[in-house]
């Protein structure tokens, strides 16, 4: 398998693991933001909106409503909304989750975290990586923490510090797709396409939305299923 093909796959998975939520007032391009309910609490009446299977519109509602307000424990429900028939509601679902995943529940985290992807767009890698350990000493349940530690580690080369922060968030977060693929971005610098694989399904297996990572999935399989018959 050549390097030019591992580095190719590697630039592919990248969204998924760099990701960050957009702002919780953003929402895909050319989607309009529908109107709030004027009843119940928001984040009750968005898992309700969001269970609506009559009302295509009350889904995507509720799955921006989440993103707002919604907490860890809405994960499931967001996971299940990222299988929707509606393309819209599917995009609402995967954004309220990086959502969901970057509040702490304390001000000052969330001001580090802030602080440290401001740092590590801005390629202080260093200093972003500082941010992110006081993040993690201040919260070290908080598993976003962890993540943009992570990715921090793997944009400086530091591949085995990365892996174990992986570690770490699917401790805290088994769902983090992010994480996931980020997984598959390691073993794919590292030379091991097969562990890359591995976890690439395990991020679709949680979303399947993650467009980049299914397709560098599918070139994997070729090129494995070739090098095998090479050795034939």
């Amino acid at each position: 398998m050549t390097g030019l093909v591992l580095v190719a796959a590697a630039a592919a998975l990248a969204q998924a693991f760099l990701g960050a939520p957009r702002a919780s007032g953003a929402q895909p391009v050319g989607v309009l933001r529908l109107a709030r309910p004027v009843f119940g609490s928001p984040r009750a009446q968005g898992l309700a909106d969001l269970g609506d299977q009559g009302n295509v519109e009350a889904r995507r509602r509720g799955a921006q409503m989440l993103g707002e307000t919604g907490t860890m424990s809405d994960l499931p429900r967001l996971v299940q909304a990222l299988r929707d028939a509606d393309p819209v509601v599917r995009a609402f679902a995967e954004n309220a989750m990086w959502q969901v995943w970057s509040r702490s529940g304390d001000e000052q985290v969330d001001r580090l975290l802030a602080l440290g992807i401001e740092q590590m767009q801005t390629r202080q890698g260093e200093a972003a990586v500082d941010t992110f350990t006081r993040v993690i000493e201040l919260r070290p349940d908080f598993a976003e923490g962890w993540n943009k530690r992570a990715t921090v580690y793997y944009l400086l080369g530091e591949y085995a510090r990365s892996l174990a922060d992986c570690d770490e968030v699917m401790k805290r977060n088994p769902y983090h797709f992010g994480a996931l693929s980020g997984y598959g971005m390691i073993y794919l610098q590292l030379g091991e396409p097969e562990k890359a694989l591995l976890y690439m399904d395990r991020a679709l297996a949680v979303n399947p939305n993650l467009h980049q990572v299914e397709e560098t999935a599918q070139t994997l399989r070729r090129l494995l299923i070739q090098r095998r018959k090479d050795t034939i």
